[in-house]
């Protein structure tokens, strides 16, 4: 295969973790309002390695300190299994962080972290370290980004800092339980956390204070259950690269 992937044997997540996702508090599902990082994991259904990776991203949400994000890419469907959640957006962004990052290819899982680095899509311990190793070294999310639901309106408010960024907004489901019946996973049914289904550049920032205004007929809608507002830096070509500031917003938390 052309794809890196990494192979690893799939283990089971202690019962009090499922517990403790299905009950989780608003935070803990994800609605993060002072994050500390991004992860952005990519994975795929019909990737053997990846099941370890998607229960990994299940507890980075319920830590509720992050923006957690879960792309779904579309390489791996020739295996015999069309994943359900993935596109050929979600791949092109993962190709574009490898340009950015001056990789040749992608792989899967992997965890991209404030656009900057990546590790492995299933090592909780080195996607924590690498979130608080880029926030000590000056990296983290340095601009202040909020957002609210006011009426049926998204209301974002960014802070002042330095350079110039894309105000982006990656739309997802909170949750979804999928059945695989064929390919390497066949036979499983496994948990997706924070699926990203639609991902668009809605203004630019030039590093002074700005507020924008979003019509939020979308959220609320069929697997649009919320949004991250991503403040990302660009590359030549457009391509994704450093993430200076972030923030969640779930379908539900509204003021008038």
């Amino acid at each position: 295969m052309s794809i890196k992937v990494h192979q690893m044997p799939l283990f089971v997540r202690p019962i009090i973790l499922l517990a403790s996702l299905l009950c989780a508090s608003g935070a803990m599902a994800g609605d993060v309002r002072e994050p500390k990082g991004v992860v952005e994991l990519f994975t795929s259904q019909g990737c053997s390695s990846c099941p370890p990776a998607d229960a990994t991203l299940g507890e980075i949400v319920a830590q509720g300190d992050v923006v957690a994000l879960s792309y779904h890419v579309d390489y791996w469907n020739y295996l015999g299994w069309a994943d359900t959640l993935s596109s050929k957006e979600n791949t092109e962004r993962q190709y574009g962080y490898a340009k950015t990052m001056g990789r040749s290819g992608v792989y899967t899982p992997q965890a991209v972290i404030n656009g900057r680095d990546h590790v492995k899509g299933t090592d909780l311990g080195a996607i924590n370290a690498k979130v608080d190793g880029l926030k000590q070294s000056g990296k983290g999310l340095v601009v202040p980004v909020t957002a609210t639901m006011r009426g049926d309106e998204i209301e974002i408010e960014i802070g002042e800092g330095q350079g110039e960024a894309e105000v982006v907004v990656a739309y997802f489901s909170k949750r979804q339980q999928v059945e695989v019946t064929k390919g390497e996973n066949s036979g499983k049914s496994m948990d997706y956390w924070h699926s990203v289904n639609d991902v668009q550049s809605v203004g630019m920032w030039n590093g002074k204070s700005m507020k924008l205004t979003l019509p939020g007929k979308v959220m609320g809608k069929s697997k649009k259950d919320g949004c991250a507002i991503l403040l990302q830096s660009s590359g030549p070509n457009g391509e994704p690269a450093a993430i200076l500031g972030a923030t969640v917003l779930m379908v539900g938390h509204k003021k008038d």
